[in-house]
């Protein structure tokens, strides 16, 4: 009865100490990322809340296209985003041995983003632009591409979207549904 005793308090001493060896996967407290796409340039900090999400504060600039019957114009737009990203597989990719430095996983997000009515570079004089504001629930992974600092991500969503401003008078929809659908490469600091 000792002998079996004794076996079980070592087997339940090693699988403590083992368990301790390996800390849980966490997203990270701080991750700054610059990352470009198919159309725009884009700056980011993830700050992390919890062991699962991270608060993600996004500038970007941005190409705009207006096409009509007699004529159309390009645009560069600044843009703002605000999103809370839930990483849901951080410790199962972790647990596999995958790399998961600066929150390499999948996520769900909601994404707030704005392009305010500013126009920073037109092929029309006076350009004028309405306030865009959209929501966007989403779903996207992130993945390190080998050891390096350099990372892919790609997400898509459905959500809704609004105009303001005295500017929305330009456009025949003011309100309506945002499609969100982003692939870029980037790189961490």
């Amino acid at each position: 009865m000792k002998r079996i005793i004794c076996i079980a308090a070592v087997i339940f001493c090693i699988t403590i100490t083992h368990a301790q060896d390996a800390p849980a996967a966490t997203v990270e407290k701080s991750v700054f990322n610059v990352q470009t796409g198919f159309l725009g340039l884009y700056a980011n900090n993830e700050y992390g809340l919890s062991n699962h999400i991270a608060l993600r504060t996004e500038v970007g600039l941005e190409p705009g296209f207006t096409i009509r019957p007699d004529d159309s114009e390009w645009s560069v737009l600044p843009m703002i985003n605000l999103e809370p990203r839930y990483y849901y597989n951080i410790e199962k990719r972790a647990g596999k041995g995958r790399n998961v430095s600066g929150n390499a996983a999948s996520f769900f997000t909601v994404s707030v983003r704005c392009n305010p009515d500013l126009v920073l570079y037109s092929t029309q004089e006076d350009a004028k632009m309405a306030t865009f504001l959209g929501f966007v629930p989403k779903w996207g992974i992130r993945r390190n591409i080998g050891q390096s600092k350099f990372n892919y991500e790609a997400g898509i969503g459905i959500g809704y979207y609004t105009l303001l401003g005295n500017d929305k008078k330009y456009y025949d929809e003011t309100e309506g549904v945002a499609l969100d659908l982003h692939l870029r490469i980037g790189y961490r600091f």
